[in-house]
């Protein structure tokens, strides 16, 4: 009876366990970064990314210097530099005066000096020269789009630019991917019409 074991003597440890719901889980290969495994990666040391074989790219000269200057300018500096961009198109509209130009007079569009056709911006200096007189209608005439859009890009440069100079905080306009979509499709359409040689879209060519 030796091989029987008594109800009071300590129990035997239970076997390892090889799976189930409680074994650890198993290691996996690891993952491949950049064409090395994780655990044998090499760290680059210029790289912020823990085991990856490639460094950052050390930035330029110029764009160093640029970095540095806009670290050191007032925050109003980028707003007055796009606002004198902004003068100085609207200052070039009123004295080239494009309504009166020749259709060939430099610089003009390459593609209607070409073809003949009217591109997806022809007629928007015309327009944006009859807006500063105030006569909308004509304005619409030469570039109707550009009279819709106009307001909507005059409030985001007010409300970027208050922000960026003033600390302003202007109402935001919420523009979604879809409404940029139909806008370019509606851009597109405008510009096929413009050009077929029926009425009444001969009245588009500008």
């Amino acid at each position: 009876m030796s091989d029987v074991t008594s109800v009071d003597g300590p129990a035997s440890p239970p076997p390892p366990q090889t799976g189930g719901l409680d074994a650890p889980p198993q290691a996996g290969p690891a993952a491949p970064v950049g064409g090395w495994p994780t655990d044998q990666a090499p760290a680059h040391p210029g790289s912020p990314y823990p085991g990856s074989p490639y460094p950052v790219a050390e930035p330029d000269r110029l764009t160093r210097f640029v970095v540095r200057l806009y670290d050191r300018s007032p925050r109003w500096a980028v707003p007055l530099a796009a606002l004198g961009c902004v003068a100085a198109g609207i200052g070039y509209t009123l004295l080239s005066d494009p309504t009166r130009s020749a259709p060939d007079a430099a610089p003009t569009c390459l593609l209607k000096l070409t073809t003949g056709l009217d591109c997806p911006g022809c007629g928007g200096t015309r327009a944006l020269w009859y807006v500063l007189h105030a006569d909308l209608p004509a304005a619409a005439r030469h570039h109707f789009l550009f009279v819709f859009a106009l307001p909507f890009l005059a409030y985001l440069f007010v409300a970027w630019a208050g922000r960026q100079a003033f600390g302003w905080r202007l109402p935001e306009l919420r523009v979604s991917s879809r409404t940029i979509g139909v806008f370019l499709a509606a851009w597109l359409a405008f510009t096929i019409l413009r050009n077929l040689p029926w009425a009444p879209f001969t009245s588009l060519y500008v």
